[in-house]
C-alpha cells in the first residue's frame, strides 16, 4: 500500500528508492506539436492505451508515493495506470507558455525570425504571464523535496508533462535547468531516476 511519508531526510541518507517520471498519454496537441501548458486537453484513445500500458510497466516498482499534475491528461493517465488516488500537486503542472500556448515551434520561429527554443529563449506573455525556466525549476525543486523522504527506502511516481518533467530531471541530476533541453520525453513514456555511489543518475529514459 502506498502512502505519503513526510519526515525530513538527512542530507547524508542514501537513496535506495527510484523516482519514476511518467509523461501523460497522447493528446491531440502532443501529436501535432502544439505547446500545451494551461490548456486542459483530454487523452486521445491512443493516449488512454498509453495509460493502461504504463500501468503494466509500473507493477514492477515498489511505489509508496504517487503524485500527479492537476491537468486531466495527467490525472487520467494516472488513473488508467492504476493510481487513481494519486495526490494532486500543483507544482507538477506544465510550463506556462504564455503567448506561445497552442502554437508549434515552426510557427513561433517563423514569427520571431530565428531558431527559437523554449529552453534557450523562453516565452512571451499572453493570456497568462508565462514562466521562465528558472520558475519551472523552482517548482520542480519543491516536488523533489517532497518525495525525497520516500526515496530513502521506496519508489515514488510522478505523472506530469514533457517540458516540466525534463526540467525536474535536470534539477534532480544537479544540472542547470536548461540541461532539460537534451532530454527527449515522448507522450506516454516512462523514465527512472535514482542514485549510484552518492551521485544522482538516470536509470532509464524515455522508455
Amino acid at each position: 500500500m502506498w502512502g505519503m511519508r513526510r519526515a525530513a531526510l538527512p542530507a547524508t541518507t542514501p537513496l535506495a528508492g527510484r523516482l519514476i517520471l511518467v509523461r501523460h498519454g497522447r493528446t491531440e496537441w502532443s501529436e501535432n506539436g502544439r505547446h500545451t501548458g494551461v490548456t486542459d486537453l483530454p487523452l486521445l484513445p491512443e493516449g488512454e492505451e498509453d495509460g493502461r500500458r504504463l500501468g503494466r510497466r509500473l507493477e514492477e516498482y515498489d511505489i509508496a508515493v504517487a503524485l500527479t499534475s492537476p491537468r486531466q491528461r495527467a490525472r487520467r493517465t494516472a488513473e488508467l495506470a492504476g493510481f487513481g488516488t494519486a495526490e494532486v500537486d500543483e507544482d507538477l503542472v506544465e510550463w506556462d507558455y504564455g503567448g506561445y500556448e497552442g502554437r508549434t515551434t515552426p510557427q513561433i520561429r517563423e514569427e520571431v525570425g530565428y531558431d527559437w527554443t523554449v529552453f534557450e529563449h523562453g516565452v512571451v506573455p499572453g493570456q497568462t504571464p508565462g514562466e521562465t525556466v528558472e520558475e519551472v525549476a523552482a517548482r520542480a525543486s519543491r516536488v523533489i523535496a517532497r518525495v525525497l523522504p520516500t526515496l530513502a527506502e521506496r519508489d515514488a511516481v510522478l505523472f506530469g508533462h514533457g517540458h516540466a518533467l525534463r526540467v525536474l530531471a535536470a534539477t534532480f541530476l544537479r544540472r542547470e535547468p536548461r540541461f532539460g533541453a537534451h532530454l527527449v520525453l515522448d507522450a506516454g513514456a516512462l523514465c527512472v531516476l535514482g542514485e549510484r555511489r552518492e551521485q544522482p543518475v538516470i536509470r532509464l529514459w524515455n522508455g
